[in-house]
């Protein structure tokens, strides 16, 4: 007796006992799905919702034509236009003139007084205008002056503010032999000034003002040590009591030596310049372009008999000076 195969080899059998039953005749049918609101929506307005998405795109191809746009690139010709055409409308200030500007509120006039009458017996009064150097001139414009009755001026020269105290530095030879020093700032204030110190080697002299300005500013100092020959300066003071004056010229060298005709005395370590500088402008400061004083104008050569500036002119370096002053070097 053969047993019931467990499989059949036959696809066709196995899809045949697979199949599911036939439904019987007259069973009833499943309804269909009822269809969702959202097409019910969309076939009813289908109209409208085209119109809305033309509407929708036009708006955003209008955006984006109205964007800015990123400017072209400019060519090297255009930009070489508009620099010029800007330097044209607004030039561009020079460097000694920004120099000048930040050293001017700290530049003053210095003036030395003798008694009216007594020039003629002053024990100093044969050492006023005998030598070359700046501030001892013929260029003390009044006698019997009249900004102090019964005083007449016997020099003119230069100082310049160190510290915002009233201390002022200006040339011994400035003040030297004054009966009264008096000091005008820039913005019109004058004061007596009383003599701290000096230092006769390097021909200067501290100076402390009576009153001062409310927004009085001290001078930037630099050292000379990095201070090179063709370094551009200015020379700032009141040349032949003009002023306040400023003259561009550069370093034209280092470690000089200077005698006065007299020979009354040596100075050395000296920094050399051809800014003019004339008399007046003793005491005054010879500043770098960026308006940091590196020394104090001091002398002038001039082989003539004239004491007018013919190119050399003479600074001690400002370390010296602010030694004189009890500043810190350095």
């Amino acid at each position: 007796m053969k047993k019931a195969p467990l499989y059949s080899r036959s696809r066709r059998g196995v899809a045949a006992t697979d199949a599911p039953p036939p439904e019987p005749v007259g069973a009833p049918q499943e309804a269909p799905a009822a269809p969702s609101r959202l097409r019910v929506f969309a076939g009813r307005h289908e109209r409208a919702l085209w119109v809305a998405a033309l509407l929708v795109l036009v708006l955003a191809v209008m955006s984006w034509r109205a964007a800015p746009k990123p400017p072209a690139p400019l060519s090297f010709e255009q930009i070489d236009h508009l620099v010029r055409q800007s330097i044209a409308e607004k030039p561009l200030a020079s460097a000694g003139a920004k120099a000048y500007e930040k050293i001017i509120p700290s530049v003053v006039r210095v003036v030395g007084y003798d008694r009216a009458g007594q020039s003629g017996t002053d024990p100093h009064a044969d050492r006023k205008p005998r030598r070359d150097t700046p501030g001892s001139d013929d260029a003390r414009p009044k006698r019997d002056g009249g900004e102090l009755p019964g005083f007449e001026e016997r020099g003119v020269g230069t100082g310049v503010v160190i510290v915002d105290n009233g201390t002022i530095l200006t040339n011994l030879h400035v003040v030297l032999g004054a009966e009264r020093v008096r000091v005008t700032f820039m913005d019109g204030l004058e004061a007596d000034a009383k003599l701290l110190s000096v230092m006769p080697e390097h021909d200067l002299a501290v100076l402390r003002a009576s009153k001062i300005p409310d927004d009085l500013y001290a001078a930037t100092m630099r050292s000379t040590a990095d201070l090179q020959p063709g370094e551009r300066v200015l020379a700032v003071g009141f040349p032949f009591g003009i002023g306040p004056s400023a003259s561009e010229g550069v370093v034209s060298g280092l470690k000089r030596e200077f005698r006065s005709p007299e020979g009354e005395r040596m100075l050395t370590n000296l920094i050399q310049f051809d800014a003019a500088a004339n008399p007046g402008n003793s005491g005054g400061p010879l500043v770098t372009m960026e308006g940091e004083v590196v020394g104090i104008v001091t002398a002038i050569l001039n082989p003539t008999k004239q004491r007018v500036f013919v190119g050399i002119g003479f600074a001690v370096p400002i370390e010296n000076a602010a030694q004189g002053a009890g500043m810190p070097p350095f």
